[in-house]
């Protein structure tokens, strides 16, 4: 069975997958975790940390079985997905449109991250995650939780984190958040091409589709020097998929502040939804840093309306 993280792959796909196969294995089930494409630097922190070897990259897998992680929309897959046999699906994110013929294995919380539901079918299974895989585990949780400052964070998670630090041997989580966010942030030398789609995912609503990645890093000095390169490049995006919007959300972690930049067909229309005003082609979003939580609804309210 193939264990499959989402496109665009951030540290909850890349680090649950690794985790959950972990899981199947450990259980007599033969597993092996996958990515959809390359893991973003934060990702590779993660793997450089824990001395594990990047995931097999797969962009097909029809015929085959699959679990799939921090994802449950079927444009998140890979275009032959719905060729696939999907036993499982992990996810804390709303549920999305994917349906299958057979029942399924499903664990769906309203956390954080995926990593905490992973960790937890762990202790359901009374199974411990090996050090490396805990240490992973650990570092999606920072990441998604925004260090536990985000506003999806849960007890849970709070938890969950602190018992796989104990597990990994990491004594100093700050520290090791700090470490974590800056090789997040090291984007000086990254082609804009490549920045616009760092965990970008596309969103489905009211019959438009609006692409929208986000940058998460310490200071915005860097990604708003390349502002007008993004913003060339979103617009190539836009042109070529056909988006109603394509959004790019520049979050401060230091502060828990976003910067948006846009190209849309109607960039008030997104804007006012979440209480902002354009500005060559840009939005102010003070306080906000989950896109699942204070950026979706909102979004979905005002074109679903």
């Amino acid at each position: 069975m193939i264990v499959l993280g989402h496109q665009n792959p951030d540290c909850d796909s890349l680090c649950s997958a690794i985790a959950l196969a972990g899981l199947f294995n450990k259980l007599g089930k033969d597993a092996t975790p996958a990515l959809q494409g390359e893991p973003n630097p934060e990702a590779l922190f993660l793997l450089e940390q824990s001395g594990l070897p990047q995931p097999e990259i797969r962009t097909s897998v029809a015929g085959e079985e699959i679990f799939i992680v921090d994802y449950s929309d079927w444009n998140q897959g890979t275009a032959d997905m719905k060729k696939a046999k999907i036993r499982g699906i992990v996810d804390h994110h709303k549920l999305g449109d994917i349906t299958t013929s057979e029942p399924l294995e499903c664990w769906i919380w309203p956390v954080g991250c995926s990593a905490t539901i992973v960790y937890n079918m762990y202790k359901f299974h009374n199974q411990t995650p090996d050090t490396a895989v805990a240490k992973m585990m650990m570092g999606a949780i920072i990441s998604d939780t925004v260090n536990f400052k985000g506003p999806t964070t849960t007890d849970i998670d709070k938890v969950a984190a602190k018992e796989l630090a104990a597990i990994a041997g990491v004594s100093d989580l700050e520290a090791f958040a700090t470490a974590q966010f800056d090789a997040k942030s090291d984007i000086k030398h990254i082609p804009a091409a490549e920045l616009i789609l760092r965990d970008q995912k596309v969103f489905e609503m009211a019959g438009e589709q609006l692409a929208i990645g986000q940058l998460e890093l310490t200071s915005l000095e860097t990604a708003l020097s390349k502002k007008d390169e993004m913003l060339v490049e979103m617009g190539q995006l836009q042109a070529n998929k056909g988006y109603h919007s394509t959004i790019v959300l520049l979050t401060d972690v230091n502060k828990l502040d976003t910067t948006a930049l846009i190209i849309s067909k109607d960039a008030e229309k997104v804007a006012k939804a979440l209480n902002s005003t354009v500005i060559d082609h840009a939005f102010e979003l003070p306080g906000v840093v989950s896109r699942k939580k204070q950026i979706i609804p909102f979004l979905q309210t005002a074109f679903e309306a």
